[in-house]
């Protein structure tokens, strides 16, 4: 009995067997490309005492032809032959048309009327007859230029046919007449030769016209010239479609696409401007017939044309079918017409259409609806950033109505179809999103439609299962979002639900589209080993998104489109400002608790929804609380309930980014609300600085009672937020700036008795208590700051001292430079306003020793200290003098200084460079 080992033991040896083909391919490939250069002609004998091994060697590992000397240089390869033919049969055909142009322009009134007709005639008919003998002998390119010759002749005869024969006939019509005769005949005429690649294509141009001068030439309404448009639009793809030949067919695109542009164009505007429903059916005729011949060509045309037919017959129906409607609403209301005929339009997947033209309509319906929200971009701006206005006049009492604290100018009458648009929006994928897998089943068949003429290969072959062979993974399929894989041509696996038994059929082997590959792909799988032009493989499938994905983006954008609804409904209703207020806090409660609710995986595609909720929550937030601005007990009620709701939120949440967002929130709002407080109570901002820190203290406590939790730290780093904020309002006055500045520091020393802050904060609370004594002090106009500087300094350096012998590796930064940057750097402010000299030569003095001694020992702190206090004030001393021998130097001096230094530090900028490194070392092995 033959033993059949688990799958996943068979799985592996596939995996093992398809890496050794790999291999011996990777191999082969590589002695095929050595084997190629060997045959490849010697290379030059190089000059005698030249090696060419050791100078033209080629790198290891990488095959190549013999090497060749160094300094070799290849001969010149000579022009192709048949480029410079190319050239001199352009340039021979250029002036031929030249002159032939002059000839008819400036010689022409000089002939009879016989001599004018033989000249035209004789040259003419020789130009037309020419390329078909050289054609016979070979001369193809010399056959084209002539055939060039030829079309401007036969544009030129009729010129002077309609300046000698008909100089009293419609130019208009003439030109529409002769340009449907000279396409028929050119296209006779190259279909005869067959081998001339110019006189179709120029039929094809030339075809353009006839249906447009003659309506222009009849006078016709706009609504004649677009059906004239059309026509030619029509005849030119289905010359794209039928015609032979790379230049025709491109021809016919690039023209029909201008005329089918400029057709619909004439159609929509006459729709739009239509003085009703009746004035609206005639161009919605044209915009219907225009759909019906961009889906008959998208029926036969590839992928990308089917799809931009799609895009444009959906586009075209709608601007139709809502036209109609739209002339008979007032004109603000005329979106929602549009965006039915738009949402209608995803009834083409139950449709026999291709499943490239379905996938263009249904984009066109995508882009009708994103036009839609577009429209409703202005209105929710206006009500989120309209509050930022109340921010110049906070408190000035509360307006009549929402509009009123908007302070905006739009015209909200015409915006009273914005709310619908987005209810109706966010409904519909709403609906999406709750019934997402039956909306997969409708899909279904698009997905899993073939197109005509793609062929289908066996179940396993490459590609099989997917999109490019036919196949399709149906999002969503079984229950669960993503799930469902084809397993066969053009069928999807009905009841996938992700997991397949081995070997089942329509399970997804490793390569197919379902499953990424791993590391062991084989090559013809489209992996990492290879990617072939005919393998869709696992490339395609990571590019599509999950059925997941796209449910939690349908979920995402109901939230967002019916949050927005709401509250452009409140600005379009100008509804009293008491209830905007309460109305938009309550969205943010709404937002919080399906966040909260919904909250799970941040990886999860699934997860957008909850994501999405909390980014907009915060949104809200942010206007609410602009909005409240106005109203000082407003102000209150909003911040403390945003407080009270993202708090609760927090204590709901899971650990994770969302609890830290929501707590981070909650400390912002507490922050303004002690401002509140403060200006309640007739305080000045610097007064009122104290009273903010009140915020920063109680998170220094919740930090420490959190500890390590991930939101402590968020939390603590809002709060010091909060403390610099206190900082800048403090600022104006000294007294009470260094009054907060010590306040700051007992905090920071209270965070710092936790181990974990304990290396940033403790220095954080020397430097602010540091920093608070040296602003007391200029506060209080104190002239020797080193009566109270240096009682300080004295004890600090003792026990840096005994620190140091205590443990000799210890940072001179931990032992002495708390102690000298209490004493150096308020003297040196001082000095730099004093005009004795004593204490710059005192304190330079004591400078020069520090920076000795920490040269002695070895001591960082010493040296860096020492060595800036001594350069600042040396600086200090001379600069007067500089400023005298400054002015005293000519202008040209300074410059021609500056540019010899640039010399010679660039003359010798390896040694200083090295120097520089040297110098870093030093002092980087300094304590």
């Amino acid at each position: 009995m033959e033993h059949v080992p688990p799958p996943a033991e068979e799985l592996a040896r596939l995996d093992r067997e398809l890496a050794e083909l790999d291999a011996r391919r990777a191999q082969l490939l590589t002695r095929r490309a050595w084997l190629l250069a060997a045959l490849r002609p010697p290379a030059p004998t190089a000059a005698p005492g030249w090696n060419p091994s050791a100078w033209g060697a080629p790198a290891a590992g990488r095959p190549s032809a013999p090497a060749q000397p160094w300094g070799y240089v290849p001969p010149k390869q000579p022009s192709a032959p048949r480029s410079a033919q190319n050239v001199l049969l352009t340039l021979g055909g250029l002036l031929l048309t030249v002159a032939a142009v002059a000839f008819t322009l400036v010689s022409w009134g000089s002939m009879g009327i016989g001599g004018r007709s033989a000249v035209l005639a004789a040259v003419t008919v020789a130009a037309l007859a020419a390329p078909a003998v050289l054609l016979r002998r070979g001369l193809t390119a010399t056959a084209e230029a002539l055939a060039a010759l030829a079309l401007v002749l036969t544009l030129l005869d009729a010129y002077a046919v309609h300046a000698v024969a008909a100089p009293d006939t419609d130019g208009l019509g003439f030109t529409a007449v002769t340009a449907a005769v000279l396409a028929a005949l050119w296209t006779a005429y190259g279909l005869a030769l067959g081998k001339l690649h110019l006189p179709v294509p120029a039929a094809v141009v030339l075809a353009q016209w006839p249906l447009l001068f003659g309506a222009w030439a009849a006078g016709a309404p706009a609504l004649v010239v677009g059906w004239a448009l059309l026509a030619t639009a029509v005849l030119d793809g289905a010359i794209a479609l039928w015609g032979k030949g790379t230049g025709v067919r491109v021809t016919a695109c690039v023209g029909g696409s201008v005329m089918a542009f400029s057709a619909l164009m004439v159609g929509l505007t006459l729709s739009v401007t239509a003085s009703g429903p009746l004035g609206a059916l005639a161009p919605g005729a044209l915009l219907l017939t225009a759909a019906a011949a961009a889906l008959a060509g998208a029926w036969r045309a590839p992928r990308g044309f089917a799809r931009a037919g799609g895009v444009v017959a959906g586009l075209a129906v709608v601007a139709a079918v809502g036209g109609v409607p739209a002339a008979a609403v007032p004109e603000g209301w005329a979106v929602l017409a549009y965006l039915s005929a738009g949402l209608a339009l995803t009834a083409v997947v139950r449709t026999r259409l291709p499943r490239n033209a379905a996938i263009g309509v249904l984009v066109a319906s995508a882009a009708v609806v994103a036009g839609a929200l577009a429209g409703a971009l202005p209105g929710l701006a206006a009500v989120l950033l309209g509050p930022v206005t109340l921010l110049s006049d906070v408190w000035a009492g509360s307006p009549e109505g929402f509009r009123a604290a908007l302070g905006s100018t739009l015209p909200w009458t015409g915006l009273a179809a914005t709310p619908v648009v987005l209810a109706v929006s966010a409904g519909l994928l709403g609906a999406a999103y709750r019934w997402w897998p039956s909306l997969a089943r409708i899909a279904a068949p698009l997905i899993a439609r073939e197109e005509p003429g793609s062929g289908g290969g066996p179940a396993g072959a490459p590609g099989a299962g997917t999109p490019e062979a036919g196949g399709a993974a149906v999002p969503g399929a079984g229950g669960e979002p993503g799930a469902g894989t084809a397993g066969t041509v053009g069928t999807p696996a009905p009841g996938a639900s992700g997991a397949e038994a081995p070997g089942a059929p329509g399970a997804a082997a490793p390569g197919a589209s379902g499953a990424p590959h791993g590391t062991g792909a084989p090559w013809y799988a489209g992996g990492r080993a290879g990617t072939p032009w005919y393998a869709g493989g696992a490339s395609a499938a990571r590019r599509r998104p999950s059925g997941a994905a796209l449910r939690g983006a349908a979920g995402a954008g109901a939230a967002v489109l019916g949050w927005g609804a709401l509250l452009l409904a409140g600005a379009v209703l100008d509804v009293p400002y008491a209830v905007a207020v309460a109305g938009e806090t309550v969205l943010v409660a709404g937002l919080l608790a399906l966040a909260v609710r919904r909250a799970g995986n941040g990886r999860d595609p699934s997860a957008a929804v909850p994501v999405t909720a909390l980014v907009v929550a915060l949104a809200g937030a942010v206007s609410a609380g602009l909005l409240s601005l106005a109203s000082e007990g407003a102000s209150y009620a909003v911040f403390g309930a945003l407080v009270a709701l993202f708090a609760g939120a927090a204590v709901r949440a899971g650990a994770g980014v969302e609890r830290a967002v929501f707590a981070v929130a909650a400390t912002v709002g507490g922050t303004v609300l002690t401002g509140f407080a403060g200006r309640s109570l007739g305080l000045a901002p610097h007064e009122a600085s104290p009273l903010i820190l009140l915020v920063p203290a109680l998170t220094v406590l919740f930090g420490a009672r959190l500890r390590r939790n991930p939101v402590a730290l968020p939390v603590e780093l809002t709060g010091a937020l909060g403390a610099l904020v206190a900082v800048a309002l403090a600022v104006p006055d000294a007294p009470f700036l260094a009054l907060v500045l010590a306040l700051c520091g007992v905090l920071a020393a209270g965070a710092a008795v936790r181990p974990e802050r304990r290396p940033v904060a403790a220095y954080l609370a020397a430097a602010l208590f540091v920093l608070a004594t040296w602003v007391r002090l200029a506060a209080s106009e104190v002239s020797f700051p080193e009566a109270y500087t240096l009682p300080v300094t004295m004890p600090a350096l003792v026990v840096g001292f005994l620190r140091r012998r205590k443990d000799p590796e210890a940072s001179s930064w931990t032992a002495y430079g708390p102690g000298l940057a209490a004493t150096l750097l308020p003297s040196l402010a001082v000095a730099w306003t004093d005009p004795d000299w004593q204490r710059p030569l005192l304190l330079g003095v004591s400078a020069l020793v520090i920076t000795l001694l920490g040269a002695r020992y070895r001591l960082q702190a010493l040296l860096l200290l020492g060595g800036a206090v001594l350069a600042l004030d040396g600086l200090h001393e001379l600069a007067p003098y500089v400023v005298q021998v400054a002015g005293a130097l000519p202008r040209w001096l300074p410059p021609a200084l500056a540019g010899l230094l640039l010399l010679v530090v660039g003359a010798t900028y390896e040694q200083r460079l090295r120097d520089a490194r040297r110098l870093k070392d030093a002092l980087g092995r300094m304590r």
